[in-house]
């Protein structure tokens, strides 16, 4: 091919600029262009990611790049390191970094750091809810390490050995390497996040800015000194103390994480997972939540009122969402209404409670008690609802259990599906036929790796892209490991 001066096929090279208007191709058909706003931020030596699934073109500022870029760095010498480290040691910093927790003098300064880190949120009007450092956090924390410290280690023994006549093939789990996180402001995370130590692999974490004060102090006052006094590597746990949110994004495109974490708003994850995914990285996302309920007909009305109340306690991602009951139901919806307003008066507050207009006068629902919003189609379905104080909740009738499967396959993140029923083939049925990775009969809220199995876990995945491969729902941290083989010849001349 003859080329003329100045054209190179192919050609590469570092991009230094932007132009306001330059298209920028993603999904291999389509272009968006740059603003204004961009063109003038962007300089020589920041990155631009473009997130092929939505044309969102991502600025990286040079220092947060650089500061991604050492966070890793020390992680994967972290990961060497911890090759030749002993379980003893893992579990000791464990029982340290608890230890450090419990101390009121030491937990005091963790305490005035994640004060000014509310008292920030709050001028920002932002929610404080799983931001506030209680003691219940607190103690749920020092457990959580707990945990880790007397889980049994994830390498003793073989996961098989298959014998020939005359050699042996065995699978090991092996640690899987640098695990990356983003997690929204929730100070807890620390005691999650330091969970992939136990199955050998290292780990590399931001948190949501609302919480940064909060992760510094964990780190100076517990983590670093639990590392110093068992001797193991303090590569082992970084922090990427980065304010900015591109700072996840330039976590989730290092080709060095051998696994990329993102827990938080829907939206928020469902962005970063494409970024990792795009960098060819895998990942497990925790993003969009809100759990379903299905009340069938001739359910006790205490039984229901009880469910219902327990599975609004609080806003996390396995909080009751929409609750769909069978019709005829009167004493049914009547039980519904009774357990929300029983999660609302906890709070002395009124609950929201989301219907579909031509359903209005069926739950005959009294404005003064609670507060109504109405809707023309089932689109709100599909929305996770976001409060901090007052529980807010979608009903709605349906025919049978069929009909509220067909809803939640069709509307829902297909997370958790509740299924209330005196019937146990019904709860099968829907067991089969529903895509929720948690199915039970109860309230919402036992979606919990701690709660549930004993583990803390590092997030909970739905299926709303897909079920996943080779493993359940609970990402916990001895879970996050490979899978090796080891062979053991006995004769030499052996071939094939």
């Amino acid at each position: 091919m003859l080329v003329s001066d100045g054209e190179v096929p192919n050609a590469t090279g570092r991009l230094t600029a932007l132009v306001e208007g330059q298209l920028i191709p993603f999904g291999g058909d389509q272009f968006v262009k740059v603003s204004a706003d961009l063109a003038s931020q962007f300089v020589e030596g920041d990155r631009l990611v473009v997130v092929q699934n939505s044309g969102d073109l991502i600025r990286i500022e040079e220092s947060v790049a650089r500061l991604v870029d050492e966070a890793v760095s020390q992680a994967v010498t972290g990961f060497e390191r911890l090759a030749s480290t002993s379980s003893d040691v893992v579990d000791s910093f464990y029982d340290q970094f608890a230890r450090l927790l419990s101390e009121d003098e030491i937990f005091a300064h963790v305490r005035s750091a994640n004060q000014e880190d509310v008292e920030a949120a709050r001028r920002r009007g932002r929610a404080i809810g799983r931001l506030e450092l209680s003691e219940k956090m607190r103690h749920d924390m020092i457990e959580a390490l707990r945990m880790w410290r007397d889980l049994p280690d994830p390498f003793e023994g073989s996961v098989e050995l298959i014998a020939h006549e005359n050699w042996t093939v065995e699978e090991r789990r092996s640690p899987l390497g640098v695990i990356g996180f983003v997690f929204e402001g929730r100070p807890n995370v620390f005691a999650d996040a330091t969970g992939v130590l136990k199955s050998g692999n290292s780990v590399v974490f931001r948190i949501g800015s609302d919480a940064l004060l909060t992760a510094r102090s964990l780190m100076e006052h517990c983590v670093r000194p639990a590392c110093e006094l068992t001797g193991l590597a303090r590569e082992c746990v970084t922090l990427v103390d980065a304010a900015e949110r591109s700072a996840g994004h330039a976590l989730f495109s290092d080709t060095r994480l051998a696994l990329a974490v993102a827990r938080g708003s829907g939206e928020a994850v469902a962005q970063l997972g494409s970024v990792a995914r795009q960098s060819g990285v895998p990942v497990s996302l925790h993003g969009t939540g809100g759990a379903w309920m299905h009340v069938a007909a001739g359910v006790a009305p205490d039984r229901i009122l009880k469910v219902v109340d327990a599975s609004l306690d609080r806003k996390v991602c396995n909080t009751l969402n929409v609750v769909a009951v069978a019709k005829p139901a009167e004493v049914e919806r009547s039980a519904v209404l009774s357990g929300i307003l029983s999660a609302a008066s906890r709070r002395d507050v009124r609950p929201i409670v989301h219907l579909r207009r031509a359903e209005a006068r069926v739950w005959g629902i009294s404005e003064p008690e609670v507060d109504v919003v109405l809707h023309d189609d089932d689109s709100f379905l599909a929305t996770e609802w976001e409060w901090d104080d007052r529980p807010e909740v979608s009903v709605i009738t349906v025919s049978d259990a069929d009909e509220t499967v067909v809803l939640f396959n069709g509307h829902s993140p297909k997370f958790v599906l509740s299924i209330l029923t005196e019937d146990p083939d019904e709860l099968e049925r829907v067991y089969r036929t529903s895509e929720a990775p948690f199915v039970g009969d109860g309230f919402t809220r036992w979606v919990d790796g701690q709660y549930a199995l004993s583990r803390p876990e590092l997030g909970l995945s739905n299926w709303q892209t897909g079920r996943l491969f080779g493993r359940g729902g609970i990402l916990s941290g001895d879970g996050v490991f490979s899978v090796r083989h080891l062979a053991r010849h006995r004769d030499p001349g052996q071939r094939r």
